[in-house]
């Protein structure tokens, strides 16, 4: 049984239909309640209206199913430690019972204070002309000393990046910073809400006095919470690593590393603590065994998200390549994800195929020509996947002689014998 081959949807807006992912080959949806604020209990009433909505066509066309949701967001105030986490936190929890209830078993999160996901360009140009998103650790210096101008900001970079991107704030035409700022202070993806640079600055101040180890325990109180009740609503909780991972702006990062993830699985030791294997955010950091960590983590591997990063000349820099190039060994990924889903199968524990889905395709073709959501038009993404479900193919059939070839081997040795 392979990977459950899903994508993204942000809704009845998003640019990319649900005939479009249907068409792509996918079987599962991971989409979210994005017009709720949040912090808002998901009732049932709402979670069973996007069902309607995505299986409206089941009965005419290849069905399609709700299988993810990404994200149900964790308040700031949790992440904060604030007093009112705890209405928050009951909240959250009445959330996973309800989507437990419509039958949606799997919830991915972040931890990541203020920004989902920072890039610096949206529109880089890879060699064959499609478009990609960058970041550039020079021109997040610019928006943080020259446009932000965070107080002590010149202390978390390099005295040579700090005078670059000061001499290069000097040559940026007033369009360019415009860009610069509109990318750093995007919102949520499928929000087309942006800071701005006050509201922005008020937010980082009120993490002034949260450092590394009082967001880690924020983190770890959370989870001791929500994950006992996913546990009993049989709901897998799966977070997110942190995109990129490493700190900055001055806040922590604490999801980023092996040790990070060992640390917040043994806060709460119930298989529904889980992880999000995201390649893409995890694979930016050379130190991070991805194969290893798959065999290391597994049954706590409940979602996965497939793409690979390139680092650059300056490591600090990065681009999202071809899913099949980049840093991430993609064959030795999918193929400890496939010995997985066969250890469970074997064992008859977990969840066998384990949703998938190929993240942050490459501008390209026709979409080019089209308004999309960064990094999740649909042709990018459709090759990514026809890339990937090639590749699990060729490894699943590969394991399966090999496995056939021993067998003959081991018969042969005991007629002989």
């Amino acid at each position: 049984m392979g990977m459950l081959q899903t994508m993204r949807w942000f809704g009845p807006n998003d640019p990319v239909s649900l005939m479009d992912i249907r068409q792509a080959g996918c079987e599962g949806i991971v989409t979210a309640l994005h017009q709720l604020p949040v912090g808002a209990v998901w009732s049932v009433d709402e979670i069973e209206k996007r069902k309607q909505l995505i299986e409206a066509d089941n009965g005419q066309y290849t069905p399609l199913h709700w299988a993810v949701v990404e994200s149900l967001p964790v308040h700031e105030d949790i992440k904060k430690g604030r007093p009112s986490r705890a209405t928050y936190i009951e909240n959250y929890k009445q959330s996973i019972r309800n989507l437990a209830a419509c039958g949606i078993k799997t919830v991915c999160y972040n931890f990541m204070p203020v920004l989902d996901w920072s890039r610096t360009n949206l529109t880089y140009q890879m060699p064959d002309g499609s478009r990609a998103l960058r970041f550039v650790w020079q021109d997040f210096a610019v928006f943080d000393l020259c446009i932000l101008k965070r107080l002590g900001c010149e202390a978390d970079y390099e005295p040579e990046v700090v005078e670059a991107a000061r001499e290069a704030f000097t040559q940026m035409s007033p369009e360019r910073i415009l860009e610069l700022s509109s990318i750093v202070l995007l919102g949520l993806p499928g929000s087309e809400e942006r800071f701005t640079l006050e509201t922005f600055q008020g937010l980082l101040d009120e993490y002034a006095q949260i450092g590394d180890a009082a967001l880690r325990e924020n983190l770890y109180h959370f989870i001791r919470e929500v994950a006992p009740v996913a546990q009993e609503a049989g709901v897998n909780l799966c977070i997110h690593p942190d995109d990129p991972p490493f700190p900055l702006l001055g806040l922590p990062r604490v999801v980023s590393t092996e040790a990070d993830l060992s640390q917040l699985m043994e806060a709460s030791d119930v298989t529904a603590n889980g992880i999000t294997f995201c390649t893409g955010s995890l694979g930016v950091r050379a130190d991070n065994d991805l194969p290893g960590m798959i065999q290391r983590f597994g049954e706590r591997i409940h979602f996965i998200h497939l793409r690979t990063t390139k680092r650059e000349e300056n490591p600090r820099n990065f681009h999202e390549a071809d899913h099949l190039a980049g840093d991430v060994d993609m064959y030795a990924v999918v193929k400890a994800i496939v010995q997985e889903q066969q250890r469970r199968a074997r064992l008859g524990v977990g969840e066998p195929s384990i949703p998938m889905r190929p993240d942050h395709g490459h501008q390209m073709l026709d979409d080019l020509h089209k308004r999309t959501y960064p990094g999740y038009s649909a042709i990018g993404r459709m090759r990514g996947l026809a890339e990937i479900r090639g590749l699990e193919l060729g490894i699943t059939r590969s394991l399966a002689e090999r496995e056939e070839i021993v067998s003959q081997d081991l018969a042969e040795e005991n007629h002989e014998g």
